[in-house]
């Protein structure tokens, strides 16, 4: 898989979780639990199991940033 695919998925997943979490912070409401029927369910697991490993992985974009800053700042 191209790693620039892997990167939108990932930011995409990550994306979904801060709007999840942002709708519990705001309105005590759980989308991922309500569409994928409750926090116990194995669909709803996943997804949430798979926003965490996003949010992991996009750690390494830090790297990415600052490679490009370091790039821009040579031109």
């Amino acid at each position: 898989m191209n790693m620039k695919v892997l990167d939108y998925i990932a930011l995409t997943l990550v994306i979904i979780g801060a709007v999840n979490w942002g709708l519990i912070g705001f309105f005590q409401f759980d989308l991922v639990a309500t569409l994928f029927g409750g926090m116990d369910s194995i669909i709803s697991r996943i997804i949430y199991a798979l926003v965490g490993l996003s949010g992991i992985y996009t750690l390494t974009f830090y790297g990415k940033v600052d490679s490009d800053v370091v790039v821009g700042s040579q031109h």
